[in-house]
């Protein structure tokens, strides 16, 4: 008897223990897969803007962290200001609990360091000018949904108050962001500020020791000196004959999320490309994709953008929060006198060899012997797209990587 009962704990406790290891993930709520979608559609719209900025050379946005950020305004926003940020994100029917906790779900999902193995800091700081009292019920909700800190400043000393911003990034992403900006123009209203740092870690590392120095092809006459980082291996792949560039998609870590390169098959600006860039042929050019040997070289290099994105906003739908007689921000204080004049959108993003052990089995494959070349020595396009939430964690392009310029010449 006593033998039989061991080993029925035993069996038990084996179960237990398997159903831990092997147990799904967590399954996405509705409403943070709903938002997952709509951020994800926002994300092409708002590149686009932003990439007819006058002198912007590297972009970086994070879709999720912006519709995040939107959350917080509709937090504040009562009426047709809150509205317009529920119908920008395609949820005009979404409850405000369930559309602020859906959209919390979907941050905390894709943040994760743990099961995403990824280096993802995200700060959000509401900057309020200094006559404000904030509201207590509004101060909880966005601490509870959005890990908003509040802080009111003084405009009226622009050059200390633009030193403490940048201090706050610069903290709170452990001194990779040591700018948002240089100035503030509008100085009498909310301004929403994300400061990030993220740095992937790639599913299969590059080689520690074949990193060398190479040139960068900015623009014709124009190169800068980086670091490349190298390594051969199975990716998936496709070469866009008739528009002339290559796609391909590099997992990282536990394979949950993966960078997407977008590249033009010779130098080239970038507008054609982004031009081409909709969601629908992001699709189609991942449909596309098939497993192929790939010889990859890529810049060993960090990158910091920030993108002020509230005219972005304004001209997307977010009418009303912009526009200082119209938005109804009186959940922020009680009163209505705010509006949202800036949104600092910040981040340091670092490329790196780091990853998990290469499989040299491939290396015996008979498709390893013919390698494609995917060698990114010129501007290109790339996308982090998340596996289970179908969310775009970051779009961007890098046109000018750091480097020392070569040469400058017609």
């Amino acid at each position: 008897m006593l033998l039989t009962s061991l080993v029925a704990v035993t069996l038990l406790a084996h179960a237990a223990s398997a159903a831990t290891s092997f147990s799904p993930d967590k399954v996405l709520s509705t409403h943070a897969s709903l938002l997952a979608d709509s951020s994800a559609s926002l994300a092409f719209s708002l590149y686009q803007r932003v990439a007819k900025e006058k002198d912007v050379e590297n972009i970086l946005i994070s879709p999720v962290v912006v519709a995040s950020a939107l959350g917080l305004v509709a937090l504040g926003g009562k009426a047709s200001t809150a509205s317009q940020v529920k119908s920008l994100l395609k949820a005009g029917k979404v409850k405000d609990e369930q559309f602020h906790a859906g959209l919390a779900e979907l941050l905390s999902e894709v943040s994760d360091p743990v099961a995403r193995n990824v280096t993802w800091k995200i700060s959000s700081r509401l900057y309020c000018p200094s006559t404000v009292t904030f509201a207590e019920g509004f101060l909880k909700k966005s601490k509870k949904h959005y890990n908003c800190e509040h802080t009111k400043i003084n405009f009226k000393d622009k050059k200390s108050a633009v030193n403490a911003i940048n201090e706050w990034a610069d903290k709170s992403t452990g001194g990779k962001l040591p700018e948002v900006t240089k100035d503030v123009e509008k100085t009498d209203g909310a301004m929403i500020i994300n400061a990030m740092f993220f740095k992937p870690h790639w599913n299969e590392q590059f080689h520690h020791k074949m990193v060398d120095d190479r040139v960068f092809l900015v623009s014709r006459g124009f190169t800068v000196s980086v670091q490349m980082m190298h390594r051969t291996g199975l990716y998936d792949y496709y070469e866009d004959v008739e528009n002339k560039l290559t796609v391909l998609s590099v997992p990282l870590a536990h394979k949950k999320s993966s960078v997407i390169f977008i590249m033009p098959l010779q130098a080239e600006p970038l507008g054609r490309l982004e031009k081409l860039l909709t969601r629908k042929q992001l699709d189609t050019w991942v449909a596309k994709m098939e497993e192929k040997a790939v010889a990859l070289s890529l810049p060993k290099v960090s990158m910091e953008v920030s993108h002020n994105l509230q005219k972005h906003l304004g001209e997307l739908g977010l009418t009303e929060a912009v526009n200082k007689s119209k938005a109804d921000l009186s959940n922020i204080s009680g009163k209505k006198n705010l509006y949202l004049a800036n949104v600092f959108h910040a981040s340091a993003v670092e490329w790196d060899t780091e990853g998990n052990p290469i499989d040299p089995t491939i290396y015996g494959l008979e498709k390893m012997k013919d390698p494609k070349l995917f060698y990114a020595d010129h501007p290109f396009l790339f996308l982090v797209k998340d596996q289970k939430t179908k969310s775009i964690l970051y779009m961007g392009r890098m046109v000018r990587p750091k480097g020392d310029k070569i040469r400058d010449e017609l």
